[in-house]
């Protein structure tokens, strides 16, 4: 019988440039201070769990994330480039009000979710979601039977939400993608299946009013 993988899946920590609402992508953005406490608290709640390797986006937000949990855990971090978020192009730094206001054109087809759209001269939503279901399709084979987790982005957890509930690309988003929050999948040689979604119990309390800047 096929074993599964069972896959913690893990939105990175917040950072400045979530909380003023910019466009991200591949621009190397390092992890708030409240990040880096979400980080902290994530790792503590999934201290007792029995992780055979941590995978991660290379870029710093995902990284310093997973060094959190991979400190407790005694594990290396497995660096992945593919985990990566989506590529913006030109969007990247922008707020989604100057983008609607500078490009509303490209902000319309960008909200239709256009699959095809390499949004701001970026990646489609197709390319990106072949980029991000193939990591982690990698990365589940590699461990049958284990438990492993991924630490990358929202756009990344979107893909995978998508695919474990053949939810199509362009479908409108009603789940909710929290900064470090603890989401699980099992993935099989025939797909991925939902397990639990945006379970934030341990960041309860945690606010950037309480964190130092």
């Amino acid at each position: 019988m096929e074993q599964a993988t069972r896959l913690i899946l893990i939105r990175h920590g917040e950072t400045a440039w979530n909380r003023a609402t910019r466009i991200q992508g591949h621009t190397d953005i390092a992890l708030s201070p409240l990040g880096l406490a979400q980080a902290g608290r994530l790792a503590q709640a999934l201290a007792d769990e029995p992780l055979a390797a941590i995978y991660a986006s290379d870029l710093s937000r995902a990284r310093q994330t997973a060094e959190a949990v991979a400190a407790v855990q005694g594990l290396p971090v497995r660096l992945d480039p593919s985990l990566r978020e989506r590529a913006f192009g030109r969007f990247e730094g922008l707020t989604w009000d100057e983008i609607s206001q500078g490009y509303p054109d490209d902000a319309a087809r960008w909200r239709r979710r256009e699959p095809d759209f390499p949004v701001g001269g970026g990646e489609s939503l197709t390319t990106f979601s072949t980029r991000c279901l193939d990591a982690a399709r990698r990365a589940a084979a590699a461990h049958a039977g284990q438990s492993i987790a991924l630490v990358a982005h929202g756009g990344v957890l979107d893909c995978l939400y998508r695919a474990a509930t053949r939810v199509a690309l362009d479908a409108p988003r009603s789940w909710q993608l929290g900064n470090a929050a603890i989401n699980r999948l099992l993935a099989t040689g025939d797909g991925f299946t939902l397990i639990g979604w945006n379970d934030d119990h341990h960041l309860a309390g945690l606010s950037a009013d309480d964190i130092a800047a």
